[in-house]
């Protein structure tokens, strides 16, 4: 996943996670800018934030000087007497709020990884600042009147490509924003932008504490028969009497996969599917009012409804064209996954049972199903994946084979978190290239997913090279015991550091189209697609060494793996089409239409679309955690997972008849793709390197569905 925080984008996503209402001390807020770290940048290596030194009372005074400074910037340029040219008006404002940028990108990194109730005070605070700072921009009449003279006469202003990409991006970006709104619908609004970031953040405040609040407690060890010894160890609690296991943000939870006791499965299940529609920490009033309120936005900005007005800019472009994308998708994916639940019920009555199969079985079944077919136990894989293995030798390895770059950690570089590492990469020649952060393990205080950003934005502008990070939530081993991954999350760490790929062959010179700043449907193509080189043989081999032994993999369980690869597709796809169908249709509601229930209007909206065939396929998220889509910037935009799926197997295929994993084949995709960020149409960037239009085929048959 991909978290962006745009301060200068068509609507400001505060990536929320965790929110309170505790005030910060007054005292501290008001300290001297020279005790404040944030208000200059920093003198570490890349310009990396020096942690060991930035404070949780620096964010809030950084950043609401950062506010000032921007308008006071933005009021210059909207009403300047002069006539509006490139650097006076584009330039001008691709410059403000410099201060903004870096203390809120590094704040909201701590918000989303290891916040406190210090942070989460400030983050709820500053939601509907931020809104209003974006509404300030774009809504601004003098400032918008400035790029429309420029927009009409582009064509004489003998820009570069992308300079003149700038300036149609901002102006698409004002258009959409509302620009064009009567100054009376412009104040209504900036009133929808400021509910829609104080309830986005409100519901990640709140969900954060629901899967908390969650964690399933077993005292008695019989009932988690199953589950691997050295992960209990980690769980257990400090007085020995019990083990507490807590939620991944997903409907289906991992230990489900092992755990022999039925009754203790449906315990863990129903915990997380009613971990947020309940108690303190129901969501289910801020879902009504969030849709609710963007819908209205949407009618206002004269939309049918809130994902017409959200897809304007994506490759899909329309409601329309998502849904016709997934009606070719839905039979086929239910229909495996109907013959993959036969096959389940049938592992069942072969075991002795007479039971027909939940959502809580299927996980455990599943895998003996798997055993019989294929000969192949998760247990017997995580020994050959080892966390620091699986980085430098296998996500590093296969940068090296495609890129040519090359990394030394750096231990002198302060980070948030103990658990935090830092690595310096470098081109083939030696060249620096940038700074990466791993933070891999799951803590409370760390939102639940995966995900990357940057601490710092490449740019040519600023002479800026990318400082990037990569979260995910693997669960702490003890002690000196090695971090042993499933294979998921093997495939996670190949995911994000994709994004990270993407982030740091970044070559622009504006940050507002540097890197990963590009369409939500195009953003997880290329992390997508780097999860290939996880079973790439000659990647495999050198990152899949036993932790004991030291043996490589043998290849008996390369190909056995590799043989399961299609197996329990039906399963995976129905559950992720189920998110991105709940996702468009919460964001296709009108405004004139009231849901009273959210349970109930979940039940048709999964009927409505034929995914509620299967009662033992839930969705990968029910609405109530869906944090993607209520807090993380991926409203309406769910969908891009499957639809970047379709390219990134198309893409894979391209490598595949061209040689795969090759020096060559790598820096075709990196000049071609990689380094282009948001500067051309996304399409003909595409077909450009591919030389032609992507094919849904290769997703199917990578998938089994073919």
């Amino acid at each position: 996943m991909k978290k962006a925080i745009p301060f200068l984008a068509l609507a400001l996503l505060v990536v929320a996670c965790n929110n309170s209402k505790e005030k910060s001390n007054q005292s501290k807020e008001q300290m001297s800018d020279t005790e404040n770290l944030l208000f200059s940048e920093s003198t570490l290596a890349y310009g990396a934030p020096d942690f060991s030194k930035i404070k949780d009372e620096d964010f809030k005074p950084a950043m609401l000087e950062g506010i000032e400074q921007q308008k006071k910037a933005v009021e210059a340029i909207a009403n300047s007497e002069e006539e509006p040219t490139f650097d006076n008006t584009v330039l001008a404002l691709e410059k403000s709020g410099e201060l903004l940028k870096r203390s809120s990108q590094i704040f909201y990194a701590l918000a989303a990884s290891n916040t406190n109730e210090t942070l989460q005070a400030v983050e709820e605070e500053m939601a509907p600042k931020l809104a209003a700072q974006n509404d300030m921009i774009y809504l601004n009449e003098n400032l918008f009147k400035r790029f429309k003279t420029l927009y009409d006469k582009n064509e004489s202003l003998s820009l570069d490509a992308e300079s003149l990409k700038l300036l149609e991006n901002y102006y698409e970006d004002f258009e959409i924003a509302g620009a064009n709104l009567s100054s009376e619908d412009k104040e209504k609004l900036k009133e929808y932008n400021e509910k829609i970031a104080t309830l986005t953040t409100k519901f990640g405040k709140t969900l954060l504490d629901a899967n908390n609040a969650g964690a399933v407690t077993f005292t008695n060890k019989e009932d988690l028969i199953g589950v691997d010894e050295d992960f209990l160890k980690s769980k257990e609690s400090k007085d020995g009497k019990g083990w507490t296991i807590p939620l991944q943000n997903t409907t289906q939870q991992p230990l489900l996969q092992s755990m022999e006791n039925r009754a203790s499965r449906e315990k863990l299940y129903m915990a997380a599917w009613n971990r947020a529609d309940q108690g303190a920490n129901d969501t289910r009033e801020i879902i009504k009012e969030l849709v609710e309120v963007r819908a209205q936005k949407a009618k206002l900005l004269g939309f049918k409804n809130y994902a017409e007005w959200s897809l304007q800019k994506t490759m899909a472009k329309t409601p329309e064209n998502v849904n016709k994308f997934f009606s070719g998708l839905i039979p086929t994916a239910t229909a495996k996954a109907q013959a993959e639940s036969d096959e389940i019920q049938k592992m069942i009555k072969s075991k002795g049972q007479d039971f027909t199969l939940e959502p809580w079985d299927w996980n455990y079944y599943a895998e003996m199903v798997r055993k019989e077919k294929y000969d192949l136990d998760e247990n017997q894989i995580k020994p050959y994946f080892e966390l620091n293995n699986v980085l430098e030798k296998g996500v590093f390895y296969a940068a090296n084979k495609l890129y040519g770059i090359t990394y030394k950690e750096r231990k002198d570089i302060p980070t948030y978190q103990e658990d935090v590492k830092v690595y310096e990469l470098f081109e083939e020649n030696g060249d620096q290239l940038g700074l990466f952060y791993t933070d891999y393990f799951a803590r409370p205080s760390k939102s639940g997913g995966a995900w990357m950003d940057n601490f710092v934005t490449q740019s040519k502008l600023y002479n800026k090279k990318p400082v990037i990070y990569n979260v995910l939530n693997i669960p702490k081993p003890v002690g000196n015991e090695p971090a042993l991954l499933t294979y998921d999350e093997v495939s996670t760490m190949f995911h994000e550091f994709g994004h990270a790929l993407h982030g740091f062959f970044a070559n622009q010179q504006y940050p507002s189209l540097s890197g990963t700043a590009v369409a939500r449907d195009f953003v997880e193509f290329p992390s997508q697609f780097n999860e290939n080189w996880a079973l790439y043989p000659d990647v495999l081999k050198n990152y899949a060494i036993h932790y004991k032994t030291g043996e490589q993999i043998p290849q008996e369980l390369i190909d056995k793996i590799k043989n399961s690869s299609t197996f329990n597709q039906g399963y995976s796809l129905t559950e992720n089409l189920a998110g991105s169908n709940l996702d468009m249709q919460w964001h296709t509601i009108s405004a004139d239409k009231k849901i009273e229930d959210v349970n109930a209007f979940e039940k048709e909206a999964l009927n409505r679309t034929k995914l509620d065939v299967l009662h033992a396929v839930p969705p990968r998220y029910r609405s109530t955690y869906f944090s993607h889509i209520f807090a993380g910037g991926y409203a309406a935009g769910y969908y891009s997972y499957s639809w970047t799926e379709m390219l990134h197997h198309d893409a894979y295929n391209w490598f595949e008849t061209h040689g795969g994993l090759t020096r060559e084949n790598g820096q075709r995709f990196r000049d071609m793709v990689l380094s282009r960020g948001n500067t051309l149409n996304l399409e003909k960037m595409y077909k450009d390197w591919r030389g032609s239009d992507p094919k849904i085929e290769p997703m199917l048959k990578a998938r089994g569905l073919k």
